[in-house]
């Protein structure tokens, strides 16, 4: 990695459709050495693909919250088997494994009050294993998709 990879990486998260000819000028290369430079960070998992950002109340999601879980035990089998149930819920946008009070944070996104108290009983407190959870409530989300700039030197 150096300049002008970190170059690349910060104007491909802020424009990710931008084309090759665009990139390469943002970032003061020839366009087939700006091409070979993302296929090398693709080729080595630093880029590892592109994605559009969807605006959840065009699908009448919303409400968005965080369950905190704590579970009774804690053996590999167990917090992998959550993690993997928790995960394959529809409604779940993305599972952190966590250190401290709680095992897992779990962002949801539902249509309402009455689906989430649905999804936390149905999808959450059936499980054995799980000792306790907590529910926040986001009232907004304020998201900076790109990763820090680290002015990464060769």
């Amino acid at each position: 990695m150096d300049r002008i990879d970190n170059a690349i990486l910060v104007s491909l998260q802020n424009q990710g459709r931008m084309s090759n000819k665009e990139l390469a000028a943002a970032v003061g290369l020839a366009p087939s050495s700006c091409l070979e430079r993302v296929r090398r960070l693709q080729d080595r998992g630093i880029i590892t693909g592109f994605h559009a950002e969807v605006d959840p109340a065009a699908f009448g999601i919303r409400l968005q919250a965080f369950v905190s879980v704590r579970l009774a035990q804690h053996t590999r089998d167990v917090l992998d088997g959550f993690r993997d149930h928790v995960a394959a819920l529809p409604e779940v946008v993305s599972v952190y494994h966590v250190a401290g009070q709680d095992d897992f944070m779990v962002h949801v996104a539902v249509r309402d009050a009455e689906h989430l108290k649905n999804l936390t009983l149905d999808g959450f407190t059936t499980r054995a294993e799980v000792a306790r959870i907590h529910t926040a409530l986001v009232y907004e989300h304020i998201s900076e998709s790109a990763w820090p700039n680290y002015n990464v030197e060769a």
